[in-house]
């Protein structure tokens, strides 16, 4: 082979090579950009699925559950009302016990789950029983984000969505 042919075949090698570089380059996005994304470093996006309320068995107070999803950065659930009733607040059940909780962490890219033997929302003292197919407003305010006011259908009070 010539030096004339080498020197093209090491253009065209060192041509391609550089190509290759820009377009992945391009097509990829620094670490920390990616590490930031995971870790939901930008502004929460909250919405609220599977919320309801097993019909009341006592006349002043009632449990409710619902799924806060959050597809961005991380949020804390600050507080809670509702009209049906005097005071809202979340509860954690700890073993046996039913333990108050002032604010509930949503972490990044996941989920805060209330739910039957964990994390609850309260209602106490009611001001009227809801009755099954009643929908009940809560509206839940956040550390970051705009508050949310969800509606919770009431069900029987042996529902549970994991056994539906």
């Amino acid at each position: 082979m010539t030096v004339r042919g080498t020197r093209r075949r090491t253009a065209l090698v060192c041509a391609i090579a550089a190509g290759a570089a820009l377009t992945l380059a391009g097509c990829s996005g620094d670490g920390d950009t990616k590490a930031s994304a995971r870790q939901g470093d930008g502004k929460p996006q909250l919405s609220v699925v599977d919320g309801y309320i097993p019909k009341p068995a006592l006349k002043d107070m009632a449990g409710g559950f619902l799924t806060i999803v959050n597809k961005g950065g991380a949020d804390k659930l600050v507080s809670m009302s509702s009209p049906l009733a005097e005071e809202t607040m979340g509860h954690r059940t700890v073993g046996q016990k039913m333990q108050h909780v002032k604010s509930f962490d949503i972490p990044a890219n996941g989920e805060l789950d209330f739910e039957r033997g964990g994390n609850h929302l309260m209602f106490m003292d009611l001001k009227e029983l809801p009755e099954v197919g009643d929908k009940v407003e809560v509206e839940l305010r956040f550390e970051k984000s705009a508050p949310i006011t969800a509606e919770l259908e009431v069900k029987e009070a042996t529902y549970n969505p994991k056994n539906s």
